[in-house]
């Protein structure tokens, strides 16, 4: 791991920029250490267009004691471009525009590649991040691509506890490691969600192993996600992670 900038935010946050084998990641950690970690996902869209969303967040999981982290995703942001992915990209595209149903080749071909090569990526950054002073275990999993979200949680044994983001394609090999999963899980669902199936999302719920496990849904589309609805993953991770 290599940094390669330092800043102090107001709050007493300190942020860092590293590299990690050629990917770009930050990683955020309060004044108070040792503290927890919390790896942080999110979407396609890079961490530059993302950064705004992920800092907050991450304040807010400063503010309660915990450090954070997050990695660029293959194929996004600085990260050379993915043929396979820009390809199955332009097939969901193309299929929505034409009011066409999304089918499971195309949840397949745009989904499985990015988890297949993300997650041994996030897993080398956790044992980078796991060695930095003042930063410890438990660790908890917040957001992203819910299907990275799940091969994480079950590949991934010093994961403790997750919360999982509902409003993206799962391709149906996924509901199968679903069944698997067995960590607490915290699902949050937006009822509206103009890209999201919801009935996908009920039945993948439905799938998930672990005998503690919350469903908050909530009014609104995708980018709606009420502060309310944060402060309740937020006192999740206070539970399972402290």
């Amino acid at each position: 791991m290599r940094f390669t900038s330092l800043q102090r935010l107001d709050d007493g946050v300190v942020e860092r920029t590293f590299t990690l084998g050629g990917i770009p990641g930050i990683v955020w950690t309060p004044p108070s250490a040792p503290a927890p970690l919390i790896l942080l996902g999110h979407p396609t869209l890079g961490l530059h267009t993302m950064y705004p969303r992920l800092a907050a967040r991450a304040r807010q999981a400063a503010a309660d004691g915990f450090a954070t982290a997050t990695i660029e995703l293959p194929g996004c942001g600085d990260r050379p471009r993915w043929p396979a992915v820009e390809r199955a990209r332009a097939e969901l595209r193309r299929a929505l525009r034409a009011g066409e149903p999304v089918t499971d080749e195309i949840a397949d071909a745009l989904v499985s590649p990015l988890v297949d090569r993300s997650v041994p990526e996030w897993r080398a950054a956790l044992d980078a991040l796991l060695a930095l002073p003042g930063i410890g275990g438990p660790v908890g999993y917040s957001g992203g691509v819910i299907s990275l979200g799940i091969r994480l949680a079950l590949a991934e044994p010093r994961i403790s506890a997750a919360v999982l983001f509902a409003g993206s394609l799962v391709p149906r090999a996924v509901f199968e490691e679903a069944r698997r999963v067995t960590v607490p899980l915290h699902v949050l669902l937006q009822w509206d969600d103009e890209g999201n199936d919801r009935q996908a999302a009920l039945d993948l719920f439905d799938a998930f192993g672990s005998r503690e496990k919350t469903l908050h849904a909530t009014m609104g589309g995708h980018t709606g996600v009420p502060g309310f609805a944060a402060d309740s993953a937020a006192r999740f991770f206070v539970r399972h992670l402290r």
